[in-house]
């Protein structure tokens, strides 16, 4: 028989197909014009893209700031970043253009002001009186760079130290340098033969503010007279200064030093420090000098009125301390205590009740930044408890795997979460309310806000941790079932919910299904359910159209029994062949000990993919569950699996070429077994990217060749077990949040799978030319849909079914026959069965839906969520038998039975299908070039459209049904897996994806949220009095033993100082001025409350100059008055009488 080039063909099919569809798509519009007429209300001007807010913890955090008035917390980092913290639900997300790391920052304490200072040598003056604050002005410098930054307390002067040992003065209000510049040779002179290194510290004394201590980092440190322009004092130090803090009394200050110790110096006495400590090292006997330790990084020096003063530092500890956690040091007195903490520390500040630094402290917390994490100390209480974190900081507590992003949910949903959660929070956490409580919330008081209010906050509610199920292997070589992934054998690739009824299903990396339903009862499982899932197949060569044909599926008529599909259960007593390959083996092993579990999602049942002839299972590539049909069903490359949960049973279980039947475009058989294994391709498990994967390990679902499996029709069939199993203590955790109040987003969360160089990769099993026959040899199920609709040309009522998409375009239709509710479900099988239709686009299939006769979305059936650890009464089981699934269609049963629409989204193209018809009334090419990763079809105003994410970075809109475009804009370009995973659109015109490995990312397509986005987010700054500075006491105003000030506009003013060198630095205008407020603006109600304000200002400014003008002028007429009496007085007088 003679064979011919399949793909020459395929290729000219292509090619014709391509040339004929432009008059095609106008023939199939004008058919489906007539056949519908269904009113869209969506336009273009109804979508708009726009960032709203960030979530999550800053990633790689560099510097830290607090305003001890405002209560607000910031933060920089290497990138760039600003995250403010107010509040909880208050905070805010800015970024430098230049993407530079943020050194160090400093508020201007009450002014609703923030100096950031950058690695690329500039200082940037932030307002914050704004709700998205922006810079007002920009200074760069030419010829130094940047080590360190102070601004005193009420001063508009800032001091700027640099590498060179400089120390130059920059006006903060006009952003330009003074003529006054510290010199280091001036300022050391003759004290050191050598440079003396950067500026690591600056600080004015806080009895004199004409004094400023300067820190050089090779030890040596100088008082120097601001008047006098002189040093004072010179203190010098053998060891390397990290960080200066002084004594309130500004007669002591204390140095940390890199041998771990700490110096503290008398001012007055420069030749030797008064005390020199060493926290962590070890006395020596004889009076010997401790051993060195690792540098001390920063000291804080902090007094209170009632006892000692707290001495707070970061590192210091022991060289033989290996392994040791990073620490903080608190030493009160005569304890002291070591905190361990998680990550290492990036900096820390000690919260005070008062901003003065000339009065005595008081610190009741310490903020501490980690890598990592955020925490707060609480000092006041024994034992240092922390405070419990009430922002959303702990999303990457196991790096993400997976987003899925939910909205209007039901009511009753978010307090079921919140409950069970609210018993998994740790405890002894300090009792006293968040210190940092700066800024308001955005208020909305217009109802048809109400909905937008949700958009700016987000709570984590709920943490399941999947792995506990599985026993965990102690070491390597207990590890007979050789995982599919090198990495975390529990990661989470999949989930699917349905938040009516609480049902969750997650797919993992290890080829398994795990089914949970929600409970409020404490339960302990005895022995967890399992089945275990041969599904492995594997198919020969091309062949030519008249050769052999697989036989078909059994129709409805001819094997409607679960039996014709599904094999007998056989328990797997051996791991291995006859010829000494694993088989029928897991990948992890259940536990098989009773499993406690809380209140919450509970395991109902464990599924699991087996080995099959030394071949490991392939991971799966869609997953769905339905609460009201009782199944769920997964598909990978080498078939699809449906299991009923309810009865614990396997329905389907067959190969992706078998779902054809006799209709297989590419005319492929079963091969039979081959012992030989071929290298993994960069599929779906491309999760390792990056990483060295064993031959016998993840395998492409898209590229390389299937796996063996026996030519009998027994083990042809996977075969399933029933079997108890059990636990291990998890690294991955499924993290549920909220979006107070209706918005609910779903974030699984697995271990240390990905690394940033495995991001900076994109590979993706995708196919989207039908002209490969690698891909055709692998088709995998891409998309899983449950829907009551009609599953053949010539039905006349809808059924329920399943739709099934694959990577090469298809989708096929399953028929299922569910048996009646009650007890007559859980005794009669499901009948599952193909209904022979076929549907082709071009692309992997992504998503499908319907729409009814009014172009509404037709949601898949549910069942209510109810308690099953509680046993039901009489009337309750009555109600049960009655149930029916319930589908909340806003369109009648009528109206359903009339017409229905199947919208369907792959890689390149989507095309509405008008059923039962089966014909195409819309199609649209979404992409030639690139392709869809992510589309969702979703509500927003009252209507439904198509959303698509391509890899090009596009973000699109399409009106439902007519698939007419409404939006096209470029957002950012696809530089990762990262976002291909975790992007997801969702109702109300929201989307989120990871936009770094700690942070979530939300926008909006909706132009009514962006115009309404100002007044939703909160208040960073709020009118707040400053505290009164503390009383000097009689005896000390009498003797001049306060504070002194000094005027600095006298010093550093231009008159004075002179003007600095243009050279030196460039000062740059920002947007954020009068000008850049207004352009940033959104919104009618903004741009009002902004022009009442600026009313007000000038109403405010008339009335104050109408008033200073009254009293000149009556000050006037009084001197004019007395002037005229003294005249009348001595008008007659000679001047002998005076």
């Amino acid at each position: 028989m003679r064979k011919f080039n399949i793909r020459k063909v395929l290729d000219g099919l292509t090619a014709v197909s391509s040339a004929a569809s432009a008059s095609s798509a106008a023939q199939q519009q004008q058919a489906g014009n007539r056949e519908t007429e269904i009113q869209e209300t969506l336009q273009s001007e109804h979508f708009q893209l726009c960032k709203t807010v960030r979530h999550g913890f800053p990633y790689q955090p560099s510097a830290l700031a607090f305003d001890p008035v405002q209560k607000i917390l910031a933060i920089g980092t290497q990138t760039g970043a600003l995250r403010l913290f107010g509040r909880p639900g208050v905070e805010c997300y800015c970024q430098h253009d230049s993407g530079a790391a943020v050194i160090q920052l400093q508020f201007l304490i009450n002014e609703g002001a923030l100096v950031s200072a950058l690695a690329d040598d500039t200082l940037h003056l932030w307002n914050l009186r704004q709700k998205r604050p922006a810079i007002l002005h920009s200074l760069k410098f030419n010829r130094e760079r940047i080590t360190f930054c102070h601004l005193p307390f009420q001063s508009k002067w800032l001091y700027v130290g640099t590498e060179r040992g400089n120390i130059h003065i920059v006006n903060v209000e006009s952003f330009t340098l003074s003529g006054y510049v510290i010199m280091w040779n001036k300022a050391i002179e003759l004290s050191s033969k050598s440079h003396p290194g950067p500026i690591v510290h600056i600080s004015d004394n806080p009895m004199d503010e004409g004094k400023l201590l300067i820190g050089f980092e090779s030890g040596t440190v100088v008082l120097w007279d601001l008047k006098s322009k002189k040093a004072d004092y010179r203190y010098t130090h053998d060891e390397a200064i990290h960080s200066v803090a002084w004594h309130h009394e500004g007669k002591q200050f204390i140095c940390s030093h890199s041998d771990g110790t700490l110096t503290i110096w008398n001012v007055k006495s420069p030749t030797k420090p008064f005390q020199t400590i060493t926290p962590h090292g070890k006395q020596l006997k004889d009076g010997k000098k401790p051993e060195p330790c690792k540098p001390i990084l920063k000291v804080e020096y902090k007094t209170t009125r009632a006892g000692e003063p707290f001495i707070i530092l970061s590192g210091g500890l022991s060289y033989d301390t290996v392994g040791r956690r990073p620490c903080l040091t608190v030493m009160h007195g005569k304890s002291t205590a070591v905190l361990e903490m998680d990550y290492s520390i990036v900096d820390f500040l000690t919260l005070c009740e008062t901003p003065y630094p000339n009065d005595f402290q008081e610190p009741y917390a310490v903020v501490v930044l980690l890598e990592k994490d955020l925490v707060l100390i609480d000092l006041a209480q024994n034992g240092y408890p922390i405070f419990e974190n009430p922002y959303p900081l702990t999303i990457h507590e196991s790096p993400v795997t997976c987003c899925e992003y939910f909205a209007d949910c039901p009511v009753d949903l978010i307090p079921a979460l919140y409950s069970v959660g609210a018993r998994q929070k740790r405890q002894g956490y300090s009792k006293k309310e968040w210190p940092i409580s700066g800024g308001n919330w955005g208020l909305i008081t217009q109802t048809n806000y109400l909905l937008f209010f949700s958009l700016v906050t987000l709570q984590v509610l709920y943490k399941l941790k999947t792995a506990k199920v599985f026993e965990k292997s102690r070491n390597k070589d207990d590890r007979p079932n050789t995982d599919i992934v090198d990495e975390d054998p529990y990661a989470i690739q999949i989930i699917s919910w349905c938040p009516e009824s609480r049902m969750l299903c997650i797919a993992g990396v290890s080829a398994h299904v795990i089914i949970y339903r929600f409970s409020k009862q404490e339960v302990t499982t005895e022995i967890i359910p399992m089945l275990e899932v041969r599904l492995l197949y594997e198919i020969n060569d091309m062949e030519s159209p008249d050769g052999e044909q697989v036989p078909p599926l059994p129709t409805p008529g001819t094997g409607s029994n679960p039996q014709s599909i599904v094999p007998q259960s056989h328990p797997s007593t051996s791991s291995s062949s006859s010829d000494g390959l694993r088989d029928n083996v897991p990948c992890l092993k259940v536990k098989n000990s009773p499993l406690k579990q809380s209140p919450g999602y509970q395991i109902e049942l464990v599924i699991q993919l087996v080995w099959v002839s030394g071949e490991p299972p392939q991971q799966i590539t869609s997953l769905a569950v339905n609460s009201a049909y009782g199944l769920v069903v997964f598909g990978n490359c080498n078939g699809i699996a449906m299991v009923d949960y309810l009865q614990k049973t396997v329905l389907l279980n067959l190969g992706t070429i078998e779902l054809y039947g006799s209709n297989d475009p590419y005319r492929r058989e079963p091969r039979s077994p081959r012992k030989s294994r071929q290298p993994s391709g960069a599929g779906l498990c491309d999760i390792n990217e990056g990483t060295t994967v064993p031959e016998d390990r993840c395998k492409s679902p898209t590229s390389g060749s299937g796996s063996p499996n026996n030519s009998d029709d027994d083990q042809k069939m996977n075969n399933f077990i029933e079997k108890g199993t059990k636990k291990t203590k998890p690294k991955n955790h499924m993290v549920l949040n909220t979006l107070k109040p209706c918005i609910l987003p779903l974030f699984l969360i697995n271990t240390d799978l990905f690394s940033d160089v495995k991001d900076n990769s994109f590979s993706r099993s995708r196919s989207s030319s039908v002209t490969s026959i690698d891909k055709e040899s692998r088709e995998a199920i891409s998309a899983l849909h449950f829907g009551e609709t009609f599953t053949r040309k010539n039905d006349t009522s809808p059924s329920p079914c399943l739709w099934v998409g694959t990577t090469l375009g298809t989708v096929l239709v399953i028929v299922l026959n569910l048996p009646p509710g009650g007890e007559q479900r859980l005794l009669q099988p499901v009948i599952v069965s193909p209904s022979g239709t076929i549907l082709r686009l071009k692309g992997a299939i992504l998503r499908m839906a319907f729409l009814d006769t009014t172009g509404s979305l037709v949601p898949p059936a549910h069942e209510p969520w109810r308690e099953h650890n509680v046993p039901e009464d009489k009337d309750e089981k009555d109600k049960s038998k009655k149930r029916r699934p319930v589908s909340v269609s806003p369109s009648s049963s009528q109206e359903i039975s009339e017409n229905q629409y199947a919208v369907i989204c792959s890689e390149k193209q989507a095309k509405v299908i008008s059923l039962p018809s089966q014909n195409c009334i819309y199609k649209q090419n979404i992409t030639e070039t690139s392709f869809v990763l992510r589309g969702d079809i979703v509500s927003l105003s009252n209507s439904i459209c198509l959303a698509c994410f391509c890899a090009n970075g596009h973000i699109m809109t399409f009106s439902l049904p007519s698939l007419r475009p409404l939006l096209d804009v470029y957002y950012l370009p696809l530089t990762n897996m990262r976002i291909a995973r975790t992007f997801c659109f969702t109702n109300n015109g929201q989307a989120l994806y990871l936009v770094s490995p700690t942070e979530i990312q939300r926008l909006t397509y909706s132009q009514e949220t962006c115009e309404n986005l100002q007044e939703m987010l909160g208040e960073l700054f709020t009118p707040v009095e400053t505290p009164e500075a503390p009383n000097r006491g009689f005896f000390k105003g009498l003797f001049g033993g306060g504070a002194q000030s000094l005027d600095r506009e006298e010093l550093f003013g231009e008159s004075a100082a002179g003007k600095a060198s243009r050279s030196l630095a460039q000062h740059i205008p920002g947007p954020g001025g009068i000008e850049g407020v207004k352009g940033a603006a959104s919104g009618v109600v903004g741009e009002l409350a902004r022009a009442r304000l600026a009313l007000d200002e000038r109403g405010q400014k008339l009335g104050e100059l109408e008033e200073k003008t009254a009293a000149m002028l009556y000050s006037a007429d009084s001197f004019s008055k007395h002037a005229h009496e003294m005249m009348l007085k001595y008008k007659d007088k000679k001047w002998y009488q005076f």
